[in-house]
C-alpha cells in the first residue's frame, strides 16, 4: 500500500478548540497517536496508559485518552495515543473505522465506505 499523509485536526474534550496537523495514514497501526504536547495543550487527559508494539518490534507504554478528532469536516470521539515528541503523528485503524472511511491507496485518499450491521 502506498503511504501518503493528511491533514486531520485534533480538538479539545469540548470541541471547541481544534488544531491542526498531517497525520500518516496508517492502516497497521490501531490507534490515532498525535504528539503529547499537543493534546496536553488541548486539555486532553490521559485515561490510562497501554502496551503498544513499534515496527521494529519493540514494546512501550504509552498514555492513551479521548479526544474529538476531524477530518474533512467529519468529526469523532476517538481513542487517542500520547506520542513521543517529533513521532510521526499517525491516523490509526479505530478512527478510520469509526468514521466509515476506507483507503484508495492509488488516489492516496480516504474514502466513504459502508460500514456492516450484521
Amino acid at each position: 500500500m502506498g503511504v501518503f499523509s493528511i491533514p486531520i485536526e485534533c480538538g479539545d474534550p469540548q470541541g471547541e478548540q481544534f488544531e491542526g496537523v498531517d497525520a500518516l495514514v496508517d492502516t497497521g497501526a490501531s490507534h490515532t497517536a498525535l504528539p503529547a504536547s499537543m493534546l496536553r495543550r488541548l486539555g486532553v487527559q490521559p485515561r490510562e496508559q497501554g502496551r503498544f508494539q513499534l515496527a521494529d518490534g519493540s514494546v512501550v507504554l504509552r498514555d492513551v485518552g479521548q479526544t474529538w478528532v476531524r477530518i474533512n469536516g467529519r468529526s469523532v470521539i476517538t481513542v487517542v495515543v500520547f506520542a513521543d515528541e517529533g513521532a510521526v503523528p499517525l491516523l490509526g485503524a479505530v478512527t478510520l473505522e469509526e468514521m466509515r472511511l476506507g483507503v484508495d491507496p492509488v488516489a492516496r485518499k480516504l474514502v466513504e465506505v459502508t460500514a456492516y450491521l450484521t
